[in-house]
């Protein structure tokens, strides 16, 4: 799976929002200053022809919707980030984003509770 550009990204997330839209539905819910119509047109063929985007027709118009789940697109990105900056290492990763975000106390808290939660059901499986 390719990585998507910004502007495909962008057009991605209104669509895993809206589930199945029109390019006038994409374009409504984009940041001013909104892109010409063709722009939007365009970046959803090119995704469609990247095998993110499917459609139903309707006439000439295409009603759109996501082939990839974000999840899934996600947990892609995610594995293909630590493989290529931290050695396939979630501590390197952690311990850099831990101190490049410069995380609150309470911030750390959370992600403490979330592994031990982790570890507990890990305990209970084994």
């Amino acid at each position: 799976m390719k990585e998507l550009t910004k502007a495909e990204e962008q057009i991605m997330q209104e669509l895993w929002t809206l589930e199945k839209a029109f390019v006038n539905d994409i374009l409504e819910r984009l940041p001013n200053p909104k892109p010409a119509y063709n722009t939007v047109s365009t970046v959803v063929r090119i995704l469609e022809r990247k095998g993110f985007v499917g459609y139903t027709a309707f006439g000439k118009s295409h009603q759109y919707y996501p082939l990839i789940s974000k999840k899934e697109y996600s947990r892609k990105l995610f594995k293909n980030l630590a493989g290529n900056y931290f050695s396939n290492s979630v501590k390197q990763m952690f311990s850099f984003f831990s101190k490049e975000k410069h995380l609150s106390l309470q911030e750390l808290k959370e992600l403490r509770n979330i592994i031990d939660q982790e570890i507990e059901n890990k305990s209970e499986k084994s």
